[in-house]
């Protein structure tokens, strides 16, 4: 359904620095850079058929965390939901919410840990036990 997802950068390599980070804790490597002629970078990261793209806005606006948006990332075990969420801390991020760790839904138990990037946008690191 999807074929990326991007979000917007004020800092392009502070956002680097934090998605490096906790992109890595999934095992996505480093990202292709792309440089427009306007002097414009846009990453993109790409692991597993995946890719998430990091730009500066190309309308020149500033780059917003998208109100009542959030960008899921699937994780193998609640030890890689709490990496995520520290690789993210540790790197620039914000910590939001409840704590990482297990949380009922209507849909059963989900681990699921929730950070801020340094441009404001809302992810989620989320892994559904069992």
């Amino acid at each position: 359904m999807f074929s990326h997802v991007m979000v917007g950068a004020n800092d392009i390599e502070a956002s680097k620095k934090f998605y490096d980070a906790v992109l890595g804790v999934l095992g996505a490597g480093e990202p292709m850079r792309d440089v427009k002629e306007d002097g414009t970078i846009r990453l993109f990261y790409i692991h597993n058929g995946n890719v998430m793209g990091v730009s500066q806005p190309i309308n020149g606006e500033p780059a917003c965390g998208a109100n009542g948006g959030t960008i899921g990332f699937a994780c193998d075990s609640l030890d890689q939901v709490k990496a995520f969420h520290d690789a993210g801390v540790a790197n620039g991020g914000t910590s939001i919410e409840d704590p990482p760790g297990p949380r009922d839904s209507a849909t059963g138990t989900l681990n699921l840990a929730y950070v801020l990037d340094p441009a404001g946008n809302k992810l989620c690191a989320m892994n559904r036990p069992g």
